[in-house]
């Protein structure tokens, strides 16, 4: 099925995955755009201030009321509203009732409509850390935090949907996703815009653990085009689909890369103790994506961190402030 004519309801699609997905959706399509700005900021979707076939609705997939209204006249929709890793780690009653509830609103509601196709973006953290490698989607979900169990939580209700009532449900987990956008500050703030910004800062990069632990870095093009691609694949609807680069990067090869990459290699990384219910091992099978996606992810890290840095500097941060808006134990 080709997404093409579609009225389109992107749940966090003020966010950074789902700010992109809305402008490779645009074209052609009329999106509607939901988002608490918990995360989310406006400035990753004012380029779309204006455009009558873009509306922005501030609101949560907690209020079920809103739900039912919005989803009342929609064809497709990507749900990728979450409640964030780290602050399932202070507030596990949030994180659940964001990830797990309200999933389960978003799937009665496009349910009650007769949404024609339901796409939920889940989180290679419902694998936890890896028995084996590369982690198929046969691998066990065995999820290390109330994050990782909470978007496993919202795969079985949006599969059980498809199977219970035929709903079209497609759910796709991402690998860790990088690039322009990316979470700066806070909670919300991820590894490499920080090794960045304290390495822009003259400070070394800071690592949980011993930096041994391994992520399949994916750049946000190949992951939104992955995305994109499962949700018109028709032989995908009751499944799950890998998205990643397919290759395992360690924290301290990352913040080796970074470190060049600014020309700071002198700044060594700085160790403290592991994050509660830290992965120690990411490394995506996508066989089934290339198989029947035709999936192939085209940048790799190197390349990706050049790209980053050149959307990073053309942003004119005031590096200083980010710094000092920096907290170290983020959780």
């Amino acid at each position: 099925m080709k997404i093409q004519g579609k009225k389109i309801l992107i749940t966090g699609g003020a966010g950074f995955i789902g700010s992109h997905l809305a402008d490779l959706l645009e074209k052609g399509n009329h999106i509607v755009i939901l988002d608490n700005l918990s995360s989310g900021t406006r400035n990753n979707i004012a380029h779309h201030e204006g455009k009558t076939h873009i509306q922005f609705i501030e609101g949560d997939v907690r209020d079920k009321p809103l739900l039912y209204r919005i989803c009342k006249d929609i064809d497709f929709v990507f749900h990728l509203a979450v409640q964030c890793l780290r602050l399932s780690l202070r507030d596990p009653e949030t994180n659940h009732e964001v990830n797990a509830t309200g999933t389960l609103n978003l799937l009665m509601a496009s349910h009650e409509h007769a949404v024609e196709r339901f796409v939920y973006v889940s989180s290679s953290e419902v694998y936890g850390t890896a028995f084996h490698v590369p982690m198929s989607e046969d691998h066990p979900c065995n999820p290390m935090t109330v994050y990782g169990a909470s978007k496993l939580a919202g795969e079985l209700y949006t599969l059980a949907y498809h199977k219970t009532y035929g709903l079209q449900s497609i759910v796709v987990r991402p690998f860790n996703t990088y690039g322009p956008r990316e979470h700066l500050r806070g909670v919300y703030g991820e590894v490499i815009p920080r090794f960045v910004v304290r390495i822009l800062n003259g400070h070394p990069p800071v690592i949980f653990g011993n930096g041994t632990q391994t992520r399949d870095f994916t750049y946000i093009s190949d992951t939104i085009q992955g995305i994109m691609q499962a949700s018109e694949c028709d032989e995908m609807i009751g499944q799950s689909v890998n998205i990643a680069r397919g290759k395992e990067v360690s924290i301290n090869s990352l913040a080796e890369i970074i470190s060049e990459k600014l020309g700071r290699s002198e700044l060594k990384p700085l160790y403290k103790e592991q994050r509660p219910g830290d992965v120690v091992r990411h490394y995506a099978d996508i066989s089934k994506a290339k198989r029947l996606l035709h999936y192939h992810p085209g940048t790799d890290i190197e390349k990706g961190i050049e790209l980053y840095l050149e959307w990073f500097h053309a942003q004119k941060f005031d590096i200083a402030r980010l710094f000092e808006e920096q907290v170290v134990f983020n959780w």
